[in-house]
């Protein structure tokens, strides 16, 4: 099955533009397959809410407390259709980020480390916009060879240039403004690591407990202690301490037996188990609903 040329979507300026979808076969497919890279989620969303231009505007702008699972499964959902969908899923996903991202600005109520209080923030701009990025696309390098295997460089080069050229068409983002390597990608991440600009306040850590230790039914439980140890371990450093997540030697030992463990486990599983398919994208849903708690008045 060959990729059609280009796909037309809407930017985040209602304006009609032209994408290179990724293909068959291409960096972005082979990752983005692998359930196991939910595993990596949690890590990026913690380094997004790092900044705090990015906390405030989740904290006053989303329904993220009270609908947490169901963000997740609507990222996810957008994703997949960015990778494997039709010309019309584009379009249609990337309508509904650019009309959710129309209404989210606003102003810090007080200071933020190097930003004072009434710096504005907007989800349209485009340095908001290369951080989320940046974070989705390391955790995602991370999380694959952390728990799938390595990847040569070349090949992590094609997936950063693969999603960050169509990102950018759909969102308004600057042409070239997106990391294209790898290379480009680590220099970035030390830079604003670096910058000040990446502080954990303490908007941001009453969001991170609902992610670390969210309140689920018990079958979601043991998910909840897997999710964890990457999550919190695979942080900087730095960015797990100012959160201030415990972590020792018995937290790293857990880390990197699961790791072996799902090494292990995954050339045995079925890929209806192991990528995302109809199928499994269906038992997905059910298990948000399932793990969700403001849903179990209506399981009783």
């Amino acid at each position: 099955m060959t990729a059609p040329e280009h796909i037309r979507a809407i930017d985040g300026d209602g304006v009609e533009v032209c994408i290179h979808p990724v293909g068959m076969g291409s960096m972005a497919q082979k990752i983005h397959s692998e359930v196991v890279l939910l595993l990596g989620w949690g890590r990026a969303i913690l380094l997004q809410l790092a900044h705090p231009l990015v906390a405030c505007a989740i904290a006053e702008h989303s329904l993220f407390r009270a609908q947490r699972l169901r963000r997740l499964h609507r990222t996810l959902d957008a994703m997949l259709a960015l990778t494997f969908g039709t010309p019309e899923d584009v379009g249609r996903i990337s309508r509904a980020i650019n009309a959710a991202h129309r209404g989210v600005r606003g102003k810090l109520r007080e200071r933020a480390g190097v930003f004072p209080a009434g710096t504005e923030y907007s989800a349209r701009d485009p340095a908001l916009l290369r951080w989320v990025h940046a974070t989705l696309l390391d955790s995602f390098l991370r999380t694959y060879e952390f728990y799938i295997g390595s990847l040569a460089p070349e090949e992590k080069d094609r997936y950063c240039a693969e999603t960050s050229g169509g990102v950018e068409s759909l969102l308004g983002i600057p042409a070239g403004y997106l990391p294209r390597s790898v290379t480009e990608l680590q220099t970035y991440m030390d830079k604003m690591l670096a910058s000040g600009e990446i502080t954990v306040t303490e908007t941001a850590c009453n969001l991170a407990r609902e992610i670390v230790s969210p309140a689920v039914l018990w079958p979601g439980q043991p998910l909840v202690w897997l999710m964890q140890l990457p999550t919190i371990g695979l942080l900087p450093p730095a960015i797990r301490q100012a959160y201030g997540f415990p972590w020792d030697s018995r937290h790293e030992a857990a880390l990197h037996l699961s790791a072996e463990l799902v090494r292990g486990l995954l050339p045995m599983a079925p890929s209806f188990l192991r990528h995302w398919g109809p199928s499994l994208n269906k038992t997905a849903t059910r298990l948000f609903d399932l793990t969700n708690t403001s849903n179990w008045q209506s399981l009783r």
